[in-house]
């Protein structure tokens, strides 16, 4: 999982992307380069984020819902964080219910289980070069019979 790639790509973001089963990418993607080098690769599910155009636009959704292994995911570009959602945001949590909630925008890697919501909050940071990150991150993990296992920060030296 990745948000914030702002149009970049390289052989270290692909090295792990090529040892997944999927990708999730949480909007900012900034070119159809990006998610057409992941979706070559392995299978993609991605949101659109704010600096993102028409084209990536109609290609991908604002928001996100979907079951993957029993485990029901909610991916947005712009969510906040726990106690601090943007607006809108807990009311989707409340009706959607998902086990997994993901969102990018901030930069800022975040992993935190919302009581509130019963959610898994995860916010993978920035892979791209663009903004004020000095290590670029993404997240990985496995997904069985509803669980969540084997999570893994990725860090990558800008």
């Amino acid at each position: 999982m990745l948000s914030d790639t702002h149009g970049y790509i390289d052989d270290h973001m692909m090295e792990y992307v090529n040892q997944s089963d999927e990708v999730w990418h949480a909007g900012d993607i900034g070119s159809v380069e990006v998610t057409d080098t992941i979706s070559n690769s392995k299978p993609l599910r991605a949101v659109y984020g704010n600096i993102d155009g028409a084209e990536l636009r109609t290609s991908f959704p604002k928001d996100l819902v979907f079951t993957c292994e029993g485990v029901r995911v909610f991916m947005t570009h712009i969510g906040g964080r726990p106690s601090r959602y943007a607006k809108g945001i807990s009311q989707q949590l409340k009706s959607v219910q998902p086990k997994i909630f993901i969102c990018g925008h901030a930069h800022i890697l975040k992993i935190q289980f919302d009581k509130t919501h019963q959610v898994l909050f995860i916010n993978p940071g920035a892979m791209g070069k663009q903004g004020f990150h000095k290590v670029r991150t993404m997240v990985r993990f496995e997904l069985s019979k509803g669980e969540i296992k084997n999570m893994e920060v990725i860090e990558v030296t800008r």
